[in-house]
């Protein structure tokens, strides 16, 4: 391993200019998603309503994702990114404004959540296939997505503190604030980016077929299928997790402080691990054989994780968890986008992003509602028994040789 890799993508102008536009978007709507999910669980004492929340934000992506992706191989994906941001910022800002004058009722936020959520569902397949539009040389391509990966993860450690610091002195407006504010950022570093060529599907085929198109080319490329199967078990079930951590945080520890630092802790192991996602070479059966121990160890840590009782050992279990979780989506994302053609690359990030962010508002509302009948200790535990199962189901795919 060698930690200069991980960096050598930032000798390219516009990734740089990528980077930091979405780095300073990230924290903010880390903030606004912190401060969104604490108000409501505030407002309802409820870990199913938490899951509704998270539900409602994300569900778009499961079922407009694919007509994201079409778009992003059929368009611009440097113009759908200018107006996906353009929408998140002024979600933003009418979050800020309804909620400061009183008006920032449940359902207003849930509304609100679900635009945002529209807007990420074209947003991911044309942001993360503008990467590869970007970097050009295959070999760096797991720098740069495994970077961009790290500064989500790095986001989510610094997103939720800031949020913690905020709500704790000056309430939840200040954050919704932030996050508008934050696009102005993204924004700027768009405009003055070069736009990248891209090769498009064309114009002329329609909705349905472009989707059957992309349909059969997963299904006939194994590893591709292979991957975007295993995201789907997981982010349904077990990646949902997060979804409890509000209960451990108000009924076992102090509050919204420790509800910031277990966002935070498991955000700095996720950075850790996706900055040795960014060292590595591009090999594919390394990335597949990395998938495996992270599932077997997250499993161990969810069950372990669920009876801790002591902040700084939650704290050191919620990093490790982190680190074998948060890795997993830039891990699927590398596999794809290095083995699908350029003509299909939006449409199968686009299946990937409906299993995963389009999967994990699903399991979210599902694992809400399995916490309040188990309890919530024993929800957690069921599944990090999940976790090794479903490592042990794909065991062959994961330590197969063929790559193709």
């Amino acid at each position: 391993m060698k930690i200069s890799n991980a960096f050598r993508v930032f000798r390219i102008r516009d990734y740089n200019l990528y980077f930091t536009g979405m780095l300073v978007s990230r924290i903010g709507t880390w903030m606004q998603r912190t401060a969104v999910t604490w108000v409501i669980y505030q407002m309802t004492d409820s870990v199913l309503m938490v899951g509704v929340a998270t539900f409602v934000e994300q569900f778009p992506s499961f079922i407009l994702s694919p007509t994201g992706g079409i778009a992003a191989d059929k368009y611009s994906r440097y113009k759908i990114l200018l107006i996906t941001q353009g929408v998140s910022a002024l979600q933003a800002l009418l979050l800020t404004v309804a909620y400061a004058t009183g008006y920032g009722s449940l359902w207003v936020m849930l509304l609100l959540s679900f635009i945002l959520g529209v807007a990420f569902a074209y947003d991911v397949p044309a942001r993360q296939a503008l990467i590869n539009d970007i970097v050009h040389d295959n070999e760096q391509l797991p720098s740069a997505l495994a970077m961009n990966a790290s500064m989500n993860n790095f986001t989510r450690l610094t997103g939720p503190v800031l949020a913690g610091i905020v709500l704790a002195k000056h309430g939840a407006t200040i954050c919704f604030a932030a996050n508008a504010a934050s696009f102005l950022i993204v924004i700027a570093c768009i405009q003055i980016m070069h736009a990248p060529p891209q090769e498009r599907i064309p114009r002329k085929a329609g909705l349905v077929e472009n989707l059957r198109e992309g349909w059969r080319y997963m299904l006939h490329e194994r590893e591709i299928r292979h991957t975007i199967t295993l995201s789907l078990m997981l982010f349904l079930l077990i990646m949902t997790y997060n979804t409890l951590q509000p209960y451990f945080a108000d009924n076992v520890f102090t509050g919204v402080a420790a509800y910031g630092y277990i966002n935070a802790a498991t955000g700095l192991g996720a950075l850790i691990s996706t900055l040795y996602i960014a060292s590595q070479e591009n090999d594919i059966p390394r990335f597949k054989r990395h998938i495996f121990t992270n599932l077997v160890v997250l499993g161990i840590g969810l069950a372990v994780m669920s009876f801790v009782r002591d902040l700084r050992l939650y704290l050191l279990m919620s990093a490790l968890c982190g680190f074998c979780s948060m890795s997993l989506f830039p891990t699927f994302n590398i596999i794809v986008q290095t083995l699908a053609v350029p003509q299909m690359r939006g449409r199968m990030i686009s299946f990937l992003a409906m299993t995963t962010f389009g999967a994990l508002p699903v399991g979210s509302l599902v694992i809400g509602w399995v916490a309040d009948i188990t309890g919530t200790e024993w929800c957690q535990v069921m599944q990090g028994l999940l976790s090794i199962a479903t490592a042990a189901i794909f065991f062959k795919f994961l330590f197969g040789r063929d790559s193709r």
